[in-house]
């Protein structure tokens, strides 16, 4: 048997591992209930997590189509963009699928041929992580450009407020009266 049989024979073996490998990136007390819950909606990180890991498992078997994997990279980035995860843990989700792949197939890859074959699906994930970087890199710029309105927004909202105190109690605008106040020492 070839190594994409394989691959293909032992997919819920290595989408299981690779599932547990990407739980164990959490903390224990979550990565055990991330890990257990199966319901979408007690948990919807773990079931994303479960379904979008297979369906990129399937790209990587056949054509790649870009489309499918920037959304299925997407659905998991964005939940780890917004733990705070470094770049390097956001993405290493996809890198694990390597180390699922080399513990379940770890006697098929015993001649030169297979190790090839080994080497050419890696360099696919290796795309398909390079991917998630990219992907990452967008969801973290629209956090930051989301927090950079919130604080705008607060900061208008302050001015006015303090628009609204200074008309209430008539205190001039320091524009209308230049020089007062300057010199507020004794």
């Amino acid at each position: 048997m070839d190594l994409g049989q394989a691959i293909s024979q032992k997919k819920a073996a290595i989408l299981g591992k690779w599932f547990r490998l990407i739980m164990d990136t959490y903390p224990l007390d979550a990565s055990g209930f991330l890990g257990r819950e199966k319901d979408r909606f007690a948990n919807p990180v773990g079931y994303t997590i479960s379904r979008e890991i297979e369906v990129l498992y399937d790209e990587l078997l056949q054509d790649m189509d870009s489309e499918k994997l920037a959304a299925s990279l997407d659905s998991i980035i964005r939940i780890r963009s917004v733990q705070d995860y470094p770049p390097s843990e956001a993405v290493s989700f996809v890198f694990l699928l390597k180390k699922a792949i080399r513990e379940e197939l770890g006697d098929d890859i015993s001649d030169n041929q297979a190790y090839a074959d080994l080497l050419a699906f890696e360099a696919r994930i290796d795309k398909l992580a390079l991917l998630a970087l990219d992907i990452y890199t967008k969801c973290r710029e629209k956090i930051h450009q989301i927090r950079l309105n919130e604080v705008k927004t607060e900061t208008e909202r302050a001015f006015r407020l303090l628009e609204i105190t200074r008309r209430m109690h008539d205190v001039p605008d320091a524009e209308e009266h230049p020089g007062d106040g300057e010199n507020l020492s004794p």
